[in-house]
C-alpha cells in the first residue's frame, strides 16, 4: 500500500505506474473518496472535542438546571456524531478497497511489456548438457529408479499427488540440508515457519484478493501459504523495530500449498507443478532506503544463482516486464533452470523487492530517531523441492538410465550414482 499523501501529490506518477503494470485503477475516484473521508473525519474529530469539553463542564457544573441543559445538548452532539461515524464507516470501506487496488511504482529499469512474453533475458550461465541420446524426463527416470510413486500419490492425494521414496526422499533431504549449509554462511536467522496463516496477512503481502483461486482455504477462513514470505512478513506485524537491529535477515523453511488454478494442461506430468511442496525462502526487512533495497535484491537473487551454480545447473535470469509484474512489486527477477527433456528453461526462483508497500499493510516500522518509518522488504526463493530435484535428475542423467549425484550433494547422500 502506498502513502495516501504520496498518491495525492503524485497522481500522474501513480497513473503511469498502473499503466506500465497493465492494472486498471481509478485514481480520480480514490482522491474523491479520500476528500470525503477527510471531511467526515474532521467533522467527527470536532464533535468528539465538543463532547469531551461538555463532559468536563457537566462534571464541574453544580447547578442542576444548567447541568440538565448540557446533558440534552450532549445527546444532540452524540446523535450527530453517531450519524457521521456510520457514514464514515461506509466511506472507509470504499476508500480501503480503492487503496488496495493502487499498485506499487515499478523501478525505472523494469521493461515495458504487456505479458510474460516481453520479459527480458539479462543473464545466462552454464553449458547445457550435450547428450548423445534423447534425454528422458525426470518422471520416467525417477520411476525406473524407484524414487517416486505417482500412482499411489494420486490415489491418496488426488491430481498432482506424489510420494518420494528411498533415493527420492534422500535427495529431497539432501537438497534441504545442503541449502541450509550453503545459505547458513550468509548471515541468516534460520526459521521453520507455519503454513496456516490468517487471511488478513495474505492481503498485506498482496496475494489476496488477486490470487484467491490459487490458495487452499481452511474451515476457519484462513489460508495455507504458498510461500514462507507470508508468515515471515506477519512475524513482525504491528511492531516497531530498532534501527540498529536492521536488516532482519531470515531463511525460512515451510511446506507450501498452491492449487495451481489456471494451469490445467501445464506440467500435469511429473514434479514440476504440484499442489504441495517444500521451500526455503530468503526474506529481508531493511531500512527505508532505495539504494539499500536494490543492493539487497541483487544479493538475494545472486545467493540463489550461486546455489544452483554449485549444483552445476544451467540457468538464465529474466527481468520481469511491467505487464507481468504484480501490483505489490518494485522489481522482480525470475531465475529459470534448464530442463533437457523439454528443451526449455523453467522457473526455479523469483526475487523481488517492495519498498514499504507490504510493511505499511503489516504496520512494520522502525525507530529512526524523532520519527517512526515504515521498513522496506525483499524476498527470494532459496531452494524449492521437488522442482529443483527434477532439474538435477534430468541434467545429470546417463545413457544407461543412471543418474550422477552432483558433487556437493554426495556428502549428504553417501553415493556418487543413483542406479
Amino acid at each position: 500500500m502506498l502513502d495516501i499523501r504520496f498518491i495525492r501529490e503524485n497522481k500522474d506518477i501513480i497513473i503511469a505506474a498502473a499503466k506500465k503494470k497493465r492494472i486498471a485503477v481509478d485514481i480520480d475516484e480514490l482522491l474523491k473518496v479520500d476528500e470525503e473521508r477527510r471531511v467526515e473525519m474532521q467533522s467527527a474529530e470536532k464533535l468528539r472535542a465538543e463532547q469531551n469539553e461538555m463532559s468536563k463542564k457537566i462534571a464541574y457544573e453544580k447547578d442542576f438546571s444548567a447541568k440538565s441543559h448540557m446533558i440534552e445538548e450532549m445527546k444532540v452532539v452524540k446523535e450527530e456524531l453517531g450519524k457521521i461515524e456510520v457514514k464514515l464507516e461506509g466511506i472507509m470501506k470504499t476508500w480501503q478497497s480503492l487503496m488496495l487496488a493502487v499498485p506499487n511504482i515499478p523501478d525505472i529499469s523494469v521493461p515495458e511489456g504487456e505479458d510474460e512474453s516481453k520479459n527480458v533475458e539479462v543473464h545466462v550461465w552454464g553449458d547445457r548438457p550435450n547428450f548423445s541420446f534423447e534425454p528422458k524426463d525426470h518422471l520416467e527416470l525417477m520411476l525406473k529408479l524407484g524414487m517416486v510413486d505417482i500412482e499411489r500419490g494420486t490415489k491418496v492425494h488426488g491430481f498432482r499427488g506424489y510420494f518420494l521414496k528411498d533415493d527420492g526422499a534422500e535427495l529431497s533431504w539432501a537438497v534441504w540440508n545442503y541449502a541450509r549449509a550453503f545459505f547458513g554462511k550468509r548471515n541468516f536467522t534460520h526459521v521453520v515457519a507455519p503454513a496456516v496463516v490468517r487471511k488478513e496477512y495474505f492481503y498485506a503481502t498482496g496475494h489476496l484478493p488477486k490470487e484467491a483461486e490459487d490458495l487452499f482455504k481452511t474451515q476457519d477462513d484462513d489460508y495455507l501459504a504458498g510461500t514462507a514470505e507470508v508468515p515471515m512478513m506477519a512475524y513482525h506485524a504491528g511492531e516497531i523495530l530498532r534501527k540498529e537491529d536492521l536488516p532482519k535477515r531470515y531463511l525460512a523453511f515451510s511446506p507450501c500449498y498452491r492449487r495451481e488454478a489456471g494451469s490445467h494442461g501445464k506440467d500435469t506430468k511429473g514434479l514440476i507443478r504440484v499442489h504441495e511442496f517444500y521451500k526455503l525462502e530468503q526474506l529481508i526487512i531493511s531500512e527505508a532506503d532505495h539504494a539499500q533495497s536494490e543492493k539487497i535484491h541483487e544479493e538475494i537473487n545472486r545467493n540463489f544463482e550461486e546455489f544452483i551454480e554449485s549444483l552445476g545447473l544451467p540457468y538464465r535470469r529474466l527481468l520481469i516486464c511491467g505487464g507481468d509484474l504484480s501490483a505489490s512489486k518494485v522489481k522482480q527477477y525470475d531465475t529459470e533452470v534448464w530442463f533437457p527433456s523439454q528443451k526449455a528453461y523453467r522457473e526455479a526462483s523469483s526475487a523481488s523487492y517492495f519498498h514499504d508497500f507490504q510493511t505499511r499493510r503489516f504496520n512494520i516500522r522502525y525507530d529512526a530517531g524523532d520519527k517512526k518509518l515504515f521498513a522496506h522488504s525483499a524476498n527470494s526463493t532459496a531452494a524449492a523441492t521437488p522442482r529443483l530435484m527434477a532439474a538435477i535428475i534430468e541434467n545429470y542423467q546417463q545413457p544407461d538410465g543412471k543418474i550422477v549425484v552432483p558433487a556437493v550433494l554426495r556428502p549428504y547422500i553417501g553415493k556418487e550414482v543413483w542406479e
